[in-house]
């Protein structure tokens, strides 16, 4: 007899065991009894009926996130591919639409961005696409809350996390933008040359004109200095005219003098006149006539000699 009970309470321990389930946080569980809706329980510890109540399924009402990858085409006739994540979550209220109205949710709403993407992508150029891509998102936003709102399901957040176009296409944007970074850099190297000669030529005639001052003060001192030593001369008896060749002779062999001094001077000394400018140039023709003579004579010389 004990036998025989102890499989029937085995069971009936099973039986009311699982009677009993557990439903976790931010998570719904819909109950069928006889294969038909019967309640929907919150998280927590529950009670149903073995055998004629059961589990469904389960909802999660976290919010989640599904990422569609769109390829399409846009009004400069250019592939790209656009990555879009779309952040959804059920709600609460609506356990019952979605999870009876919609059989494969992710099917519905990656169909509805495809439709979204494909009709506004094609408006833009491509450069429009990068700098539009809110907009984009936005419009996606607007289709799938009204679609998705009457299956249970609330969009959080459209979000357009990626812009790839071809390769081929990437690459000539990039040779853009380095062509356009040269021209920027070798404009900004032509102002930095011209700037450089400017302040240069600044430069030079600031210099132009301290030395130009310079001579000026010099002549000046000079004149000064000469002015001074005739009226010393003058009260010794001299004449004007007299210190004036007086401080022309001194100053000729101070010049002298000084040229004396130097071991490795070049210098040559020429008359300061008119006519010694002529004469000079009479003396060259002159010596280069005798010379030319000289080689002529002993070119016959030589000549004779030989014939003897």
């Amino acid at each position: 007899m004990n036998l025989f009970l102890i499989p029937i309470i085995f069971i009936g321990l099973v039986i009311l065991i699982s009677a009993f389930f557990i439903v976790k946080q931010q998570t719904a569980a819909i109950i069928e009894r006889f294969g038909r809706f019967h309640s929907i329980r919150q998280s927590g510890l529950h009670l149903k009926i073995p055998l004629v109540d059961r589990i469904a399924g389960k909802l999660s009402l976290k919010i989640q996130q599904l990422d569609v990858i769109v390829e399409t085409k846009t009004l400069d006739d250019v592939f790209v591919r656009l990555k879009v994540s779309v952040q959804y979550k059920v709600i609460k209220i609506k356990v019952y639409d979605a999870f009876y109205k919609l059989d494969y949710p992710h099917d519905q709403i990656t169909s509805y961005v495809f439709d979204v993407v494909r009709a506004e992508v094609p408006k833009m150029k491509l450069d429009d696409v990068f700098v539009k891509k809110d907009d984009v998102a936005i419009a996606v936003k607007s289709e799938l809350n009204d679609a998705m709102l009457d299956y249970g399901y609330d969009i959080i957040k459209t979000l357009v996390t990626d812009i790839d176009p071809d390769a081929q296409v990437k690459a000539a944007m990039n040779r853009i933008n380095a062509s356009e970074r040269e021209k920027v850099a070798a404009q900004y190297e032509g102002d930095a040359a011209r700037i450089l000669i400017v302040e240069k030529a600044k430069a030079e005639a600031e210099s132009k004109r301290l030395q130009g001052q310079g001579i000026a003060d010099q002549r000046r001192e000079i004149a000064r200095g000469l002015e001074e030593s005739v009226e010393v001369l003058n009260k010794v008896g001299i004449n004007s005219q007299e210190a004036s060749a007086l401080i022309v002779v001194t100053q000729h062999y101070d010049t002298l003098q000084a040229i004396g001094s130097e071991t490795n001077s070049n210098m040559i000394l020429l008359p300061n006149s008119p006519q010694a400018g002529s004469n000079m140039l009479n003396d060259m023709v002159a010596s280069f006539t005798a010379s030319n003579k000289i080689g002529e004579a002993m070119k016959s010389s030589n000549k004779n000699k030989s014939e003897d």
